[in-house]
């Protein structure tokens, strides 16, 4: 696998090796001595799928305390996913990066605790989701997608924009409780 560096703190891309013919094609998704030989040693304790349809913005997502790292892939689809540096002693708080995850790339993403995550859906899209930490309703929050302090550059052309009521109520950046 190929470790692409984001300009965030500990998030990477990551380009698994891909095998192909033209029956299909095979790749490991999460091989713990591989990850760990890279350097991610991680732990994962609950995986999650979602469906979106095209438009769909869901993010920006965090929970504090309680944060989650997550191992973000796209099985159908595509989607523009981001992460946001919330950890204040991160030289890179307050930062921003995203990056097209789609079927046809293949690329994951590694989103470590303590950042807002969030996905813009370019086309209907089924998303999975491996978690270091349990969801915890209590310590879930939202960071508003379009706060212009972070500014965000959101792919928005063409795109009827579908926000949950959550994320509609969601905090800017200056409203939120940073991680230390």
């Amino acid at each position: 696998m190929e470790l692409i560096e984001t300009g965030i703190e500990g998030a990477l891309v990551i380009e698994p090796r891909v095998f192909g013919d033209d029956r299909g094609f095979f790749l490991e998704s999460w091989n713990a001595k591989a990850f760990a030989q890279a350097g991610l040693d991680l732990q994962f304790v609950q995986d999650n799928h979602s469906r979106s349809a095209r438009g769909v913005l869901r993010g920006l997502h965090f929970q504090n305390p309680n944060p989650q790292g997550k191992l973000v892939r796209v099985v159908t689809g595509a989607v523009f996913d981001v992460v946001v540096d919330l950890r204040r002693s991160s030289p890179s708080f307050g930062k921003w990066y995203g990056t097209v995850l789609s079927a046809a790339n293949k690329r994951m993403l590694w989103a470590p605790p303590g950042v807002a995550h969030g996905f813009l859906c370019l086309e209907d899209a089924d998303f999975l989701y491996k978690c270091t930490s349990f969801y915890d309703p209590a310590s879930e929050h939202s960071l508003a997608w379009n706060d212009p302090a972070i500014g965000v550059e959101w792919p928005l052309d063409g795109l009827d924009i579908q926000l949950s009521a959550k994320d509609r109520a969601a905090r800017s950046f200056a409203e939120i409780e940073p991680y230390p």
